[in-house]
């Protein structure tokens, strides 16, 4: 993945479009980036006030494991601390309607602290 331009080079890019020292595209060349960087980074600019990169969010799928279905598979762990992989994978499914792989279980109970 490409790095990221800095934010020095964001607002050097805006002081220079503010003071008319150029259009965004003749600028665009003079900093060596592309027009849809510098379009990209002037309206981010003009909707929040800042030439700092907004704050990326999560990434990837949201989990299927909310809080709710966390708290009820440290309820099971806890009644049969025995339980395996399987039977938690069948668990899930027969009460909750809630497919995961094996791998995806063994995940969530060492994130749950559990193994």
């Amino acid at each position: 993945m490409a790095k990221a331009y800095s934010d020095d080079l964001r607002r050097k890019l805006i002081e220079a479009h503010q003071q008319g020292e150029g259009s965004l595209e003749v600028l665009a060349r003079r900093f060596h980036v592309s027009v849809g960087w510098a379009r990209k980074v002037s309206a981010t600019y003009r909707r929040s006030g800042s030439w700092a990169r907004p704050p990326s969010g999560p990434r990837g799928p949201r989990s299927k494991f909310t809080g709710e279905i966390r708290r009820q598979v440290g309820e099971w762990m806890a009644e049969q601390p025995d339980l395996t992989l399987h039977e938690l994978q069948s668990r899930l499914h027969e009460e909750l309607r809630l497919r995961a792989s094996i791998g995806r279980l063994w995940s969530l109970l060492r994130e749950m602290g559990l193994r």
